[in-house]
């Protein structure tokens, strides 16, 4: 097993947030969606933990099949997708990923949101982690992201924000802008499999690093389309997403209940948890040496919750 952590900062508070990645996830499901591919949201409903306290449970299946490339079709079945749970305490979240034909894979992230610049050290004191585990710091504005994901709209090094003003972010933003939170995630990858392990392990964190990057820089680039809406609106939102998400790849949509049990005022139910993995065709990264890419400017395409409910009305 290879355990990271990754610490993202973002020029947001924690509470802003909350809002805004439970919006993001649920546009990100939706655009990678398509008929018979995408993410099955199957629940998402309040749970009660004894330890951590009211919350929200969620089940969903990404659904890969034809989107997987070739090279992984020729050794995978033709009914094939990820199982996502998360467990979403605020701001605490668990999240475990499994795989339909894969037993012996798994990841396990366990997240924890802070109003702070990542300077918070020995956060999760976990009994789990035997020994030092690596501590990445993750630039949303500054690290690259593969060429194929990038878009001009969503680079913080250039992104203004027309409600908050904030952005663009310039070098050093971390220690200078106000407020700022990051997202501190211990990412835990199991792959065992005699040979394949430490290269499955460490391709699978990259793959990670990638979508951490990519899903951090969507939320603060879609700060206007989410900024001012409540947790009840974003979480009709997130239920018209889901419902036309499901749709949209063939399924029926079912009961989901998006219900908040009563909360303390310290602790909030959670958003979900992180946007399902971008897939290429192109041949596994960790058999070649890792590559610089460069930028690649292009126009995200966007589905807003005003869109949702104008083509609802149209029909």
């Amino acid at each position: 097993m290879l355990v990271k952590e990754y610490r993202i900062c973002m020029p947001l508070t924690t509470e802003e947030y909350r809002v805004g990645q439970l919006y993001t996830i649920s546009k990100h499901s939706h655009q990678e969606s398509e008929k018979g591919e995408g993410v099955e949201v199957v629940k998402n409903e309040p749970h009660e933990d004894p330890v951590h306290g009211p919350g929200q449970f969620t089940e969903k299946r990404v659904h890969l099949s034809s989107k997987l490339p070739s090279w992984a079709r020729a050794v995978t079945p033709r009914i094939f997708y990820i199982t996502e749970k998360a467990w979403n305490y605020y701001p605490y979240t668990i999240t475990e990923y499994t795989c339909s034909f894969l037993p012996k894979f798994s990841i396990y992230i366990e997240t924890k949101y802070e109003d702070n610049c990542g300077d918070s050290e020995n956060i999760f004191h976990s009994d789990k982690i035997l020994g030092d585990h690596e501590v990445s710091f993750l630039d949303i504005a500054f690290d690259e992201i593969p060429e194929r994901y990038y878009r001009s709209l969503e680079d913080p090094r250039f992104f203004s924000s027309a409600k908050t003003g904030r952005g663009p972010l310039r070098e050093g933003w971390r220690q200078h802008t106000k407020p700022i939170m990051c997202s501190y995630k211990l990412v835990s990858v199991k792959f065992e499999v005699w040979g394949l392990q430490t290269r499955v392990e460490q391709f699978v964190h990259k793959v990670i690093r990638d979508i951490l990057l990519i899903g951090h820089r969507q939320a603060f680039a879609w700060v206007d389309e989410w900024c001012g809406m409540t947790m009840e609106e974003v979480r009709r939102y997130e239920q018209e997403t889901q419902e036309a998400t499901n749709e949209l790849i063939g399924l029926v949509a079912p009961a989901i209940s998006v219900s908040e049990v009563g909360q303390p005022t310290a602790t909030h139910s959670a958003p979900a948890s992180a946007p399902p993995p971008p897939l290429s065709d192109e041949a596994p990264e960790f058999l070649a040496p890792p590559k610089t890419r460069p930028r690649k400017k292009s126009a995200p395409e966007t589905l807003t919750l005003p869109a949702l409910r104008e083509r609802a009305g149209a029909e």
